[in-house]
């Protein structure tokens, strides 16, 4: 098999979709902040919620 042929063959290789996602820096930036406020917001209607009504 000559040069040009391997590199070829290494072109070709496909990049797993895990490793696509996670080389996208604005993907990264957008989960890092939707997920811990998803998180907070759901932590915060579970505390309103348990607090006993006042008589």
């Amino acid at each position: 098999m000559s040069e040009s042929e391997k590199d070829t063959n290494e072109n070709e290789e496909k990049i797993p979709v895990m490793q696509q996602l996670l080389d996208n820096p604005f993907l990264l930036l957008f989960l890092g902040v939707t997920i811990p406020t998803v998180f907070y917001l759901i932590w915060g209607i579970m505390e309103i919620v348990t607090i006993p009504i006042a008589k």
